[in-house]
């Protein structure tokens, strides 16, 4: 098993998007972007696939514990931060997010009015276009007579 099936398992079982992820690692430092995190969790067939290194994974993890447990002086319930996630909104901007959601977007009444101006186009039927290529019958040695 390697470090990015580790990572993405970890990430399915906690329920954590990719902006979550960024805000642990930042917990201890470690800066990557989610792009950078895109190309971990890419099939290993993709040209833009890229290897999860014992550093990143160690830092992961270490954020992932102060992320879930917390500090001495600031102690969290584990539990509670995972059901947190189920919970927690994705912020706008993210794809896939629902950007209006809670907010209720009434349309506009706008209306349009046509202009009488008397002037009405005239519609010019299409030619019917003659087919480019005729029919072929193609014998590549199926239902030959037997001899």
């Amino acid at each position: 098993m390697t470090n990015n099936d580790i990572f993405k398992k970890l990430r399915v079982a906690l329920q954590l998007r990719d902006d979550q992820i960024v805000e642990i690692l930042e917990l201890v430092n470690f800066r990557v972007s989610k792009g950078e995190l895109g190309n971990i969790f890419r099939n290993e067939e993709h040209p833009n696939y890229v290897e999860c290194g014992d550093q990143l994974l160690r830092n992961f993890l270490n954020g992932l514990v102060i992320h879930l447990r917390g500090t001495k002086e600031e102690p969290k319930n584990p539990m509670e931060v995972i059901k947190s996630h189920k919970s927690t909104p994705p912020k706008d901007g993210y794809p896939g997010s629902d950007r209006n959601q809670g907010k209720e977007e009434k349309p506009k009444n706008t209306t349009f009015k046509k202009a009488e101006t008397g002037f009405k186009p005239k519609k010019k039927p299409f030619p019917k276009k003659e087919p480019v290529v005729e029919k072929v019958r193609f014998k590549n040695g199926k239902n030959k007579p037997k001899e």
